[in-house]
């Protein structure tokens, strides 16, 4: 009697062995982002720059589009020296912005054009403004945006590039908008970009894959601006290193030469 149960217990016991081993087929839940587009952005891997005149592009569209919304404060005028820009283009590009100063003599406050030495200008006096103009949403700051997002410049370009209608059966809340990369792929903000929306100064044709481009290579540079040189630091002391481990490495073959 007992030789059939221990057949069966063997034989359960194989089926969940190979269950444990096979593959497991992907599956996602209902709500996940699919997986984030490679982009290629030419300031990834350990000897990637900035592309400038595409960050130059991207901060026209920052200050066109996304300044309307999303403060940049961590960000001064006259860093943009840092994307190819000249120090009369950073002071006209500061000077097309009122910014808050004072108190005067009589102690009052004003308004006067910007300088290279203030800060992005916020588009909202603060944050109970913010959520006022935009149903209840605080928009975020772009600041370190790319570093405080999982994805990077990946979800940001996915992000800025994956409205569209929503499949059927899924139902969006009143106020929000669909996105195929944000979690729960409903969204406060709606679609920032259009084809065309822009007239980029260099002629390119502003299609909204282009300026989700461009707007993520700055966003990515204003989040690291240092990031060049450190990572040319980076390869001169690994140089450096190299070197003197031979160097080493040689001294100690001539002083232990004579020894056996």
């Amino acid at each position: 009697m007992r030789r059939p149960l221990l057949h069966k217990l063997a034989a359960a016991f194989g089926a969940a062995a190979l269950l444990a081993v096979a593959p497991a087929a992907p599956v996602r839940a209902a709500g996940e982002a699919p997986p984030l587009p490679d982009t290629r952005f030419s300031f990834e891997g350990l000897f990637g720059t900035f592309d400038r005149a595409s960050a130059q592009r991207g901060l026209q569209v920052y200050m066109e589009v996304c300044a309307n919304c999303h403060s940049l404060r961590q960000l001064s005028y006259r860093n943009l020296t840092g994307i190819g820009l000249s120090d009369a283009q950073v002071r006209a590009i500061a000077a097309t912005v009122q910014v808050q100063d004072g108190p005067n003599d009589e102690g009052q406050m004003f308004e006067r054009p910007g300088r290279p030495s203030d800060r992005f200008r916020r588009p909202f006096p603060n944050d109970a403004a913010a959520r006022a103009a935009n149903n209840g949403a605080l928009p975020p700051d772009l600041s370190v945006i790319v570093k405080a997002r999982a994805g990077g410049a990946d979800y940001i370009y996915a992000l800025l590039t994956g409205y569209a209608d929503p499949p059927a059966g899924v139902e969006v809340m009143e106020g929000m908008h669909y996105n195929r990369y944000f979690p729960g792929n409903q969204i406060a903000m709606a679609p920032p970009l259009n084809d065309g929306q822009v007239t980029f100064h260099d002629g390119t044709r502003a299609t909204v894959d282009q300026m989700a481009r461009d707007v993520t290579t700055f966003l990515a540079w204003a989040a690291e601006p240092e990031l060049e040189e450190r990572r040319a630091l980076g390869v001169k002391v690994v140089l450096f290193l190299t070197i003197l481990g031979g160097l080493v490495y040689a001294v100690k073959r001539k002083v232990w030469a004579e020894v056996h």
